[in-house]
């Protein structure tokens, strides 16, 4: 311990005098036949929490994933984001949303961003950013917790443009701040604005221009901002915008808009959103087959499935009450949907539903006993590499899992640590693992992003 500490201090002297990290040891190599991709946004290049990286580690070791390194985090539910070695950590340090660009193998720091925000949670939860940068040709674009827009140059962390969205907008702080991250379409940049500049109603989508911030089309309708992010999807051979809205309101009206990305035209909408007032749309649309898509709410209706015609006219397939996802987007494999339902800890299960049914097909609580106590994946989070599934549970658990139509083994499994609201997803970039620790943990550890050695090398 007294050599690891020395190393840290030698790496923070190194770096900057306030830099907060912890080096472990250098990673393997990588592989000559290595895949890897970059992961730019929040759900990775293709949105679902999916890669095609290998080879990747075959085995846990007993004694836990090798550490590469560690970095101190403030307050945030952010991603990280890996793009060509780089690695963006955005997170709120002494009331500044604050953007890090690191090494992605070193943790070294290259440069830092950061601007003042006031928010403070009404209902307890983190005052730091919801949102993951996304980056895109050079550029990052990041949005903050209180809405606030900036286009960053990637290798300088320099400005480019900027805009208080909720001022311009008039977007309310809602139930937990400004939560959708953006996406990217063509010379646009797509966000779930949920603004109220009529009492209504107000910008509830907006596309600003990527090059230099200004609007170029607006979608007015009431029902507000949503936590789940907008996906470019191609929807009967026509790419469209799937947007999630659903604000705060009473009484309480959401679900999915279908829209040109290109114009800002209402192709669509189906309503889905809890006659509950205190009930969010969190879960990401998920495009299920070339006129299929799967969107769903935990509180009270579940999850459906929806088919749209040539002219986008939305028909329900199926529903089913208890197939809902409160944050994480489910898996499809083969003709199955597997995904974490349920609202809360107690009551959240992995199932599995066929999609040409929707009938469910199997449910496992994933709990099982580590020393005096029962642990499990509870609201877990996805990371499906070719064929490997894995998952990070809820309370810093790391499994992966074998999941079929009949139901869920798993295979093998560690601990990372142990915290709660480990609601971040796992992100693979170069084979290393990435992942965030968003409490104190109860050995009383501090908030962290930690990165783990996750190559496999037989050379």
């Amino acid at each position: 311990m007294k050599i690891l500490g020395l190393l840290a201090i030698l790496i923070i002297s190194a770096a900057g005098d306030d830099f907060p990290l912890i080096f472990h040891k250098a990673p393997k190599p990588l592989a000559k036949n290595a895949v890897v991709e970059n992961w730019p946004r929040f759900f990775g290049p293709r949105d679902n929490c999916t890669s095609k990286e290998s080879p990747l580690l075959k085995t846990f070791p007993a004694d836990g994933l090798p550490k590469v390194f560690e970095l101190a985090r403030g307050d945030a539910y952010s991603s990280p984001i890996l793009v060509d070695g780089l690695l963006l950590h955005f997170h709120a340090v002494d009331s500044k949303e604050t953007l890090d660009c690191h090494h992605a193998e070193t943790g070294k720091r290259l440069w830092t961003f950061n601007y003042p925000i006031k928010y403070k949670d009404r209902y307890g939860f983190s005052a730091g950013p919801r949102t993951s940068p996304v980056v895109h040709q050079g550029k990052i674009y990041l949005v903050g917790v209180t809405a606030m827009l900036h286009c960053l140059d990637l290798k300088t962390g320099k400005l480019i443009w900027k805009r208080d969205l909720m001022k311009e907008f008039q977007i309310p702080q809602y139930f937990f701040g400004y939560g959708p991250n953006p996406a990217v379409h063509g010379d646009n940049l797509i966000l779930n604005i949920g603004g109220r500049e009529k009492k209504s109603s107000g910008t509830c989508v907006a596309a600003l221009n990527l090059k230099d911030g200004k609007t170029t089309w607006t979608h007015e309708d009431p029902w507000g901002a949503s936590y789940a992010s907008p996906v470019i999807a191609k929807l009967q051979g026509k790419e469209v915008a799937l947007v999630l809205a659903a604000g705060e309101s009473r009484p309480t009206h959401g679900g999915l808009l279908v829209l040109d990305p290109k114009s800002g035209k209402l192709l669509s909408r189906f309503p889905w959103r809890a006659k509950i007032y205190e009930s969010v749309l969190a879960s990401t649309p998920l495009l299920v087959s070339e006129d299929q898509v799967f969107i769903s709410d935990c509180y009270q209706l579940g999850g459906v499935l929806i088919k749209f015609d040539k002219e986008f006219h939305p028909t329900p397939i199926w529903n089913e009450r208890f197939f809902g996802m409160h944050m994480m987007i489910p898996q499809k494999l083969g003709n199955h949907l597997y995904g974490f339902a349920g609202r809360n800890i107690p009551d959240t299960q992995l199932k599995g539903i066929n999609l040409e049914t929707g009938k469910l097909t199997w449910e496992d609580d994933m709990r099982w006993k580590e020393g005096p106590r029962f642990t499990g994946l509870f609201r877990g989070s996805f990371l499906q590499v070719n064929d490997r599934t894995f998952c990070l549970g809820e309370d810093g658990s790391f499994v992966e899992l074998q999941l079929t139509a009949k139901k869920a083994i798993i295979r093998q499994r560690t601990r990372l640590f142990s915290a709660r609201d480990t609601w971040t997803p796992p992100v693979i970039h170069r084979g290393l693992l990435y992942v965030v620790q968003n409490t104190k943990g109860f050995d009383g550890s501090s908030t962290r992003l930690i990165c783990y050695d996750f190559r496999h090398n037989e050379d």
